[in-house]
Formats: structure tokens, sequence, C-alpha cells
């Protein structure tokens, strides 16, 4: 680990420190408030949204989100042909690309949730999709900024922690997202240079099987549903509906955003530097 920490630029290890301590960061005051204040009530958020009616509307929203995915602008603003060439890029000029993706859906998810908040529940079973489909895209789109497109399930796995990890309520439920990211971390990574199958020589320490991403699939499914709900139930406050809409949207896209600014981060320095060893 120390050795890794020197081999990197100052603008590296200046990142590298600010993702330890967000790994570390407890959930906001306020995502910890409503986990508390909500879970009396949580047979309601199931019946807002079941079980089963979750991980079908994330299911979907994965696919929404995946064809809603262009990287046409991203490779202008980057200048590359390939997304791939994004690993020969700086850190610093990356963090760029993905701080003005992460930016837009801010301004987006604040405008939409200002319109549905004005109708209160009628509104919030449609909202909460189509937030998951937009928070979805920018995780694929900020993925983009680092030279990761969205191909296999291991792909969409380590897309649900990062959306896992925005939704958590608690340290508990990050950990467990977190522990995710490294699961598929560990799993072979993009190489920098094109080879003739396209595929990277490295072995996975511990592969990830189709049935480990299923599992983690509905697992974060849920999670994120039932925390997502508990957030945007605020909405439901008498004549509040459209202040906290917007708020409630916007705040949630920047947890989504620098999540997935953080992971992405560290997965391009691990593959830049070859080791598992910065997760």
């Amino acid at each position: 680990m120390e050795k890794m920490t020197h081999q990197l630029t100052e603008y590296e290890a200046k990142q590298f420190s600010a993702i330890q301590a967000w790994k570390t960061e407890e959930p906001s005051v306020i995502s910890k408030s409503l986990g508390t204040v909500f879970a009396p009530v949580s047979w309601l958020t199931q019946k807002l949204i079941p079980e089963k009616a979750i991980r079908s509307a994330v299911y979907a929203a994965i696919k929404t989100a995946d064809k809603l995915t262009d990287s046409g602008d991203i490779k202008k603003s980057g200048n590359v042909s390939e997304i791939r060439e994004f690993f020969k890029k700086e850190l610093e000029f990356l963090d760029k690309l993905s701080a003005n993706v992460h930016h837009w859906a801010i301004g987006l998810a604040t405008t939409g949730g200002i319109a549905t908040g004005l109708g209160g529940a009628v509104t919030l079973a449609a909202d909460i999709p189509a937030m998951v489909t937009l928070a979805l895209r920018t995780i694929n789109k900020i993925g983009l900024c680092y030279g990761y497109e969205p191909k296999t399930n291991d792909d969409r796995l380590f897309i649900l922690a990062v959306l896992a990890i925005s939704s958590a309520n608690s340290i508990g439920d990050k950990m467990i997202a977190l522990n995710t990211l490294h699961a598929v971390r560990a799993n072979p990574e993009p190489s920098l240079e094109p080879s003739s199958d396209d595929t990277t020589e490295s072995t996975p320490e511990k592969p990830l099987t189709k049935k480990d991403t299923d599992i983690g699939i509905d697992h974060l499914s849920k999670a994120i549903g039932i925390n997502l709900t508990k957030r945007k139930m605020l909405q439901l406050i008498p004549a509040a509906g459209a202040i906290v809409g917007g708020s409630v949207n916007g705040w949630y896209l920047r947890d989504v955003g620098w999540s997935a600014r953080r992971a992405y981060q560290e997965r391009w320095l691990a593959n830049k530097y070859s080791s598992n060893n910065l997760l």
C-alpha cells in the first residue's frame, strides 16, 4: 500500500486520499435520519413498491439506462475515438469530464423532482423508476469518462453497487455495497492495449459466477428501491411536495455522482498500476 502510494502522481495521491475518506464516510445525517424516522412505516414502503416490483423496476431501469447511455459526447469532449483510450489520459482530465456529467445530472434531477413533486403520492411511484434510470445513466456516463463501458453482468453489478452506496441509509448498507465493488474488481480489468481477442491476461483472485452476480443484483435492487423510497416519502408532506421533490432528487444525484466518481477513480488507478491493493 505504501509503495503503491509512492508511485502515484501528486494529483493521484490527493484523489487516493479522498477516495479512502469517502469509503469510511457515513451516510449524511439526513439519510440516516430518514432510515430511522421511516422504519416504523416500512410496511408502507413495501405497499408502494413491493419487492417483486422493485426487482422488475430496477432490471427495467438497467436496460433503459443502457439504451440511453450514448458515448458520442464523451468521446468528443475527451478527443478520443474509443472509450478505452481514456485509460491513457491523466486522471485530472478525466475528473473534469466526469464533473460535467455530474453537474448536468443534478440539474436534470432537480427539475424533474419539482415537476413530479407537485403530484404528491400520485406521481411518487412514477418518479422513483425515473430517478433510478437517471441515476444509472449518470453512473454509466461517469464510467465512460474513465474508460469503462457497461457490457457485462459484472459491470452492471458494479454500477448497482455504486447506486446502493448512494442510496445507503446506514454505514452497514454502504459497507455491503463497497464489498461488492471489491468482488467485481477482483475480476479481470480491461487491458490498456487492445489484443487480438480483446481480453485481458490478468487472472481474478475470486472470479464472480453468474449466480454471484444474479444474487448480488437481486439484493442491491431491493436495497436501492427501499432506501430510495424512504427518501422520496418526504414528498408526501402537504404543500411541500414540489420543493422537497426537487431538493431530494438533486441531493440524491449529488450522492450518486460522487459515489460513481470515487468508485471509478479507484478502479482506474488500480487498473493503471495493475494492483488490487488500492481497494
